[in-house]
Parts: C-alpha cells; structure tokens; sequence
C-alpha cells in the first residue's frame, strides 16, 4: 500500500515538475519578446564632441587628485547603429591622451558591451555591460584592479541632442559604496551650415 503511495506522489511530483518547467521554458521566450530593442541607444553619440574630462589619478586609494584634459571624440556608426567606435584625442597635464571605445549591441539580451582601449596599453579592457532605461544607461562588469576584483559601472546620463555625460565608478565593497574617477562631459561640435 505504501509502495502505491510512494508511486502515486512520485507521479504527482513528476507531473508537477514538468508543467513547472513547461512553464518556465516560455517564461524566458515571452521575455526577450517583450525586451525593447535597443539597438539605436547610442545614435545620439554619433557625431563629433568637444570633450572635457576629469580622471582621478589614483582611484581607490583615498587620493582626491583630479587631472583634466579637453580634446575631441569622434564617433561613428557601424553594422547601422548595432555597434559605433568612438575615438578620444585629448591633452591634459599628464600628456596626450588617446582611447578608443567599441560598443557593440548583442539584439539576443538586448543589452551593449562596451570596450576600451588606450594608445598606452595595447590591449583592451573588460567590457562593461548593460542596457539603456529612461534615458539613462548603467553598465557593469567585474574586473582585477590593483590585483583586487572590483566592480565597474559605467554610466550614461544628461542626454540631450548637444550634449551627454559619461561617467565611470569602481566599488571595492560589491556595489554599496561607489569612487568615481573619470567624467566626460561632450558638447557637439557643429558643422556651419555653409560647410560643404
């Protein structure tokens, strides 16, 4: 008799599972359906900046010594708005000062990498991911600094047709506290209208 009632909740179980299950294999498909297509978030970086920026010369140590540095960013379109390259040329204290920057769109997560490199190391950063949300873009990745992992967040915000603001923090505590160290604010450069 117990043998039957083993058997008979082991069916329940069994049956339970599978329309669980069932249910969450449409759940992620019924998601990425209703995921917004964020393809075209960064078309209004497109286009040549005046750039002033801000870095932190040595971020996560308690040090409040700020460098600044104005140059230009161009940035231009790739696979039609699925990805952009963008190129910094500034000059500041420490020197000239040269980072390129691709961002590519993944339309299966519907969220963008963003990868760095400078003219001084060769190699190219840890990309930060994420995604655009009432105007504002949050990207995130884990990463050796110093030989500590830490958490980077990139941020996008004040976005207008002329102008926007990046902004890049490290936490050293999972997220609770945040150190910035680098600030881009771009003004569009505009061409005159008799230019040809």
């Amino acid at each position: 008799m117990s043998r039957t009632r083993n058997i008979a909740a082991v069916s329940w179980f069994v049956a339970f599972a599978l329309l669980v299950s069932g249910a969450h294999a449409e759940q992620p498909a019924a998601e990425a359906a209703a995921r917004r297509d964020g393809q075209h978030d960064f078309d209004f970086n497109i286009g040549t900046w005046k750039t002033h920026l801000r870095r932190l010369v040595q971020p996560l140590t308690g040090s409040r010594t700020w460098i600044e540095y104005d140059g230009t960013t161009v940035v231009r379109k790739v696979w039609n708005g699925r990805a952009n390259l963008a190129e910094l040329e500034a000059e500041g204290p420490k020197g000239h000062l040269q980072v390129l920057s691709l961002r590519l769109y993944d339309p299966g997560a519907a969220q963008w990498s963003l990868n760095a490199a400078s003219s001084k190391g060769g190699g190219i950063s840890v990309p930060t991911v994420g995604e655009f949300r009432n105007g504002r873009g949050e990207f995130y990745d884990y990463e050796n600094f110093n030989g500590r992992m830490i958490l980077v967040r990139n941020l996008w915000s004040d976005i207008t047709a002329n102008s926007c603001r990046f902004e890049q923090a490290f936490s050293e505590d999972g997220g609770k506290t945040w150190e910035v160290n680098w600030i881009a604010v771009d003004t569009r450069i505009t061409e005159p209208s008799n230019a040809r």
